[in-house]
């Protein structure tokens, strides 16, 4: 069975990039645009994995993951941060709101892979 990745972050490119290398590892992919449209998409198909970013309108990623959080279907899915932000605060507020893991961008796509396979099981 297809595992499916939710892909959230306000930039195209970097959505491209990203589904392009899932794609290429044989996950099925769901993009969407930012927080709130993750949200709404992560509440109306079936995901194992999301991958967001942090600083998007609308809905930034810790605010995504807190949401996501407080829902019983994604109280064990992993949720990846892919983001530019490396500070350790951040990295703190994300393990907080409930992140599984984070990544700094610019990404490797390898270790990305490598990454997801490891918490997807």
């Amino acid at each position: 069975m297809t595992k499916t990745i939710l892909a959230v972050d306000d930039s195209p490119s970097i959505r491209k990039m990203v589904s392009f290398t899932l794609k290429s590892a044989g996950y099925e992919v769901i993009e969407a645009t930012d927080g709130v449209d993750g949200l709404e998409k992560a509440t109306s198909n079936a995901v194992g994995l999301v991958l967001t970013d942090q600083n998007m309108p609308r809905m930034d990623g810790l605010t995504l993951i807190r949401s996501l959080r407080a829902l019983p279907q994604y109280a064990h899915i992993p949720i990846l941060m892919l983001t530019t932000e490396s500070s350790d605060v951040m990295k703190a507020q994300g393990k907080a709101a409930g992140a599984t893991g984070w990544m700094v961008k610019p990404f490797d796509p390898a270790k990305l892979i490598q990454v997801i396979k490891k918490v997807m099981g």
